[in-house]
């Protein structure tokens, strides 16, 4: 397991009866968390928190807020900064155990000692964009949400990088990845963060386990003839590092010399030996 041990805004306080207790900037935020099936361990910090993410038994829930909370705020990762905001659902609009990755392709980009372009797929509020246009990468962003692409605008922005080469786009990811090979577009990197279950900008039905394949071998079809790197994440708790390694073995694999790796990311609970586990990933690098 890797661990994101680089921030300073943020960190796990406590984790423990379904929950985690975490620290954004200088706010306090209690969000559930089905893989925490152990007790508390520090329960006396428990009642000091800005937001409390209550999940409803019929599914879904709703933020209990405390004292001054603003809407949004931002913290920082480096010279990276993103904006955190309670949405739906128990999101802020950050995964941070993804700094692990960031960080790698900052890396990868400045050492390819070349112009990069990276097609960043499920790009959600645009971690991973922020982190290629900063290494100095042209970016292309897909998400179907016009919210998260918008969140990835100011994001941009906030880092100050709204003049890099970055184009931002609402779209369903299978939709546009053919339109792509049409137009004979291609990258020498590509990320895909994929949920497991999701609809496109026009109701397209996605689902992991059936399509995901599929998305890399199209993706495949776009890749430069030197690829530097092709990343795949996945939350999906029954899909293991191993199996979307296998996807990979079995089609860049086959194609492109290279190194292909896999593992779990996880995050570190402060003062505790517990580390939190926070989905999975695989990636083939030149």
């Amino acid at each position: 397991m890797i661990l994101a041990q680089g921030w300073k805004d943020y960190e796990i306080i406590d984790t423990g009866n379904g929950e985690k207790l975490e620290r954004w900037g200088k706010y306090i935020l209690r969000r559930p968390d089905p893989q925490v099936i152990w007790p508390t361990q520090k329960e006396s910090l428990w009642g000091k928190v800005d937001a409390y993410y209550h999940r409803s038994k019929s599914g879904g829930g709703s933020w209990e807020f405390f004292g001054k909370l603003p809407e949004k705020w931002s913290i920082s990762y480096g010279n990276l900064k993103f904006y955190v905001q309670p949405t739906g659902f128990k999101h802020t609009g950050l995964f941070p155990e993804q700094a692990v990755n960031w960080d790698w392709m900052n890396e990868k980009i400045k050492n390819s000692k070349r112009q990069i372009r990276v097609l960043n797929l499920f790009a959600y509020s645009g971690g991973a964009t922020v982190a290629c246009a900063n290494a100095g990468a042209d970016v292309c962003h897909i998400d179907a949400s016009k919210g998260m692409v918008a969140r990835a605008k100011e994001n941009l922005a906030l880092s100050s990088l709204s003049d890099k080469k970055v184009r931002l786009i609402v779209d369903d990811v299978f939709k546009f990845v053919e339109r792509e090979k049409r137009r004979g577009s291609k990258y020498e990197a590509i990320i895909m963060d994929p949920p497991s279950y999701g609809r496109g900008a026009n109701g397209e039905v996605w689902n992991i386990e059936n399509s995901l394949y599929s998305l890399i071998l199209n993706c495949m079809q776009i890749l430069s003839d030197k690829p530097l790197f092709f990343l795949v994440n996945s939350y999906t708790t029954g899909l293991s590092a191993n199996v979307i390694s296998n996807m990979i073995t079995l089609t860049l694999g086959k194609k492109f010399k290279g190194r292909i790796y896999c593992d779990e990311l996880g995050l570190p609970i402060t003062g505790s030996d517990v580390i939190l586990p926070c989905g999975n990933f695989a990636r083939w690098e030149e």
